[in-house]
């Protein structure tokens, strides 16, 4: 049986047995709170555990390396409907200790692409198009400087209220313990 199967097989027993209602909440996040982090798998269940968080406190918002790409991007996207249309009033930024976007390294992402069979012609097309390729894939150095650059671009986004908090932090992927991040 397939990943997919099993998860299927679990989400039919799932709705059967009405598991759903012990997370019943509406659209608007309680705490007026949302989170950009990482998509890293250790804090799919620490990160809100550790922030004594539960279903409907926040909006939480995930890519690989909490980072903003683009300041058009999805995740400003994200983060303008948290703001306009959710009633967010606090955004936080939580990077994390041991993050594999810190050694994302675009030439090797770009060499196993060419040996999963994407065409250089495709990957020449990214550059074609505009898109600053190796930077777009590349990871950071410094994972607090990372959580202070997106800090920075949330707060002097020109889309972005002056009235909304945002603060950065880092977040031990083992522990849990949360370390602030200043400017």
């Amino acid at each position: 049986m397939s990943t997919i199967d099993e998860i299927l097989a679990h989400n039919k027993t799932f709705v059967e047995e009405k598991g759903y209602l012990k997370y019943s909440t509406d659209k608007y996040p309680d705490k007026k709170l949302a989170i950009v982090s990482c998509m890293d798998t250790r804090l799919t269940e620490l990160l809100p555990a550790a922030l004594g968080l539960k279903n409907g406190d926040a909006k939480i918002i995930k890519n690989a390396g909490g980072v903003i790409s683009h300041p058009f991007g999805s995740v400003i996207r994200s983060l303008l409907a948290a703001v306009f249309e959710l009633g967010v009033k606090t955004i936080m930024v939580v990077g994390h200790s041991n993050c594999g976007a810190q050694h994302m390294n675009s030439d090797d992402m770009i060499r196993h692409m060419l040996n999963a069979g994407i065409s250089q012609d495709h990957i020449d097309m990214m550059h074609y198009c505009g898109i600053d390729f190796e930077t777009w894939l590349q990871g950071f150095d410094d994972g607090e400087e990372s959580v202070r650059a997106t800090v920075r671009t949330i707060a002097h986004h020109p889309l972005i209220p002056e009235t909304i908090t945002v603060r950065g932090f880092i977040i031990d992927s083992t522990t849990g313990k949360l370390t602030p991040v200043e400017e």
